[in-house]
Parts: structure tokens; C-alpha cells; sequence
């Protein structure tokens, strides 16, 4: 975890989340000032939107991709050359039902059972929409030289404020001199 992140943690005066209120219940307040209505429309949509029934998920993860220096890799055993400078992750999702408040993506990397990096990311909060929704988080570097090089196994996880899991996966990560 970062130093701020830690702070946070840490802080007499962390955030307190107010009562959830349904989509149907927000939209229902202050009918009587067009203007607002009109932009929480907007912003909520129409209402409840479902997008698979037999799913009682808020959000419907579609899609993981790992960009490598921009480049698409799609495979849960990746093997990277030592050359490669940025990586960074790209979510597709679906939203349904309710807002889903204060997604977070978090990943932590280990190397021999050692944590040798632990993150996470504000992805945001979205509304319910029957459109796939996405969030790319930031590049991050790679680490270079020769005692880098390794196997790297990753946890990763999607939650949300009420920690809800969305989506918990582990993948591997090889960097090799070539």
C-alpha cells in the first residue's frame, strides 16, 4: 500500500459512507425542480436497469485485458520480455440494478512469497446501463535488470465500498532476458 493510502487508514476522520438509497428513490426526490430532473436523468439513467436476470451482481465483469507497452496481452501465464516498460490493466463491465459506489481494483504482486507491491485503485462509481462500461488503470512501470527477472504470481480483486467482490482472480507474470 502506498504512504497515502496508509495515512487514510490511519486517519481519526476517515470517510463515512452515507445511507444507500435505491436508484428509483433518488430520481423520486425533488420532482418539482425540472432542471434537476432533467440531470439526474442524465447522470442515473431511467431507473433499475437489469441486464442478466439470473445474476444478482451489481456489476457483471465482461473483460480483463493486460496492456503491455499498449499492446494486448490475453493469457493468465504471460511471459514478458525484460525490454518492456509500462503495463496497465483494461476492465469491461456491466453495471445493473444499483449505483455501484466506489469501485476499486487491487492487485498485490509476490516473488518467491515475498509481497514485492501491493496497490489499489479507485476505478469510480457508476450507474446502471445496459452499455459496457470500462475503467483502464494507470500504467505502471516494469521493473528492469537482471535481478528482476523472475516469476511473478499476482492476486487480483474488484470490490466495491461495501466490499463486495465482483471479480477475484490470480495470474502469473514472467519477466525473461529474452
Amino acid at each position: 500500500m502506498s504512504d497515502h493510502e496508509n495515512a487514510a487508514e490511519n486517519s481519526e476522520f476517515q470517510y463515512k459512507q452515507p445511507p444507500q438509497k435505491t436508484i428509483d428513490e433518488l430520481l423520486s426526490a425533488d420532482k418539482e425542480d425540472e432542471s434537476l430532473k432533467v440531470y439526474k436523468e442524465k447522470l442515473l439513467g431511467q431507473g433499475t436497469v437489469i441486464v442478466d436476470e439470473k445474476n444478482p451482481l451489481r456489476v457483471i465483469v465482461r473483460s480483463v485485458e493486460l496492456l503491455i507497452d499498449g499492446k494486448t496481452l490475453n493469457r493468465l501465464i504471460s511471459r514478458i520480455h525484460r525490454n518492456f516498460s509500462t503495463r496497465t490493466c483494461l476492465f469491461a463491465f456491466h453495471v445493473q440494478r444499483e449505483i455501484a459506489s466506489g469501485l476499486h481494483y487491487k492487485h498485490k504482486v509476490k516473488r518467491s512469497g515475498i509481497t514485492v507491491e501491493n496497490e489499489k485503485y479507485m476505478m469510480g462509481s457508476y450507474a446502471p446501463k445496459l452499455e459496457i462500461q470500462g475503467y483502464k488503470s494507470p500504467n505502471e512501470e516494469a521493473p528492469s535488470g537482471m535481478m528482476h527477472r523472475g516469476k511473478y504470481k499476482v492476486h487480483s480483486k474488484i470490490t466495491d465500498d461495501d466490499n463486495n467482490v465482483y471479480l477475484d482472480w490470480q495470474w502469473t507474470l514472467h519477466i525473461t532476458k529474452e
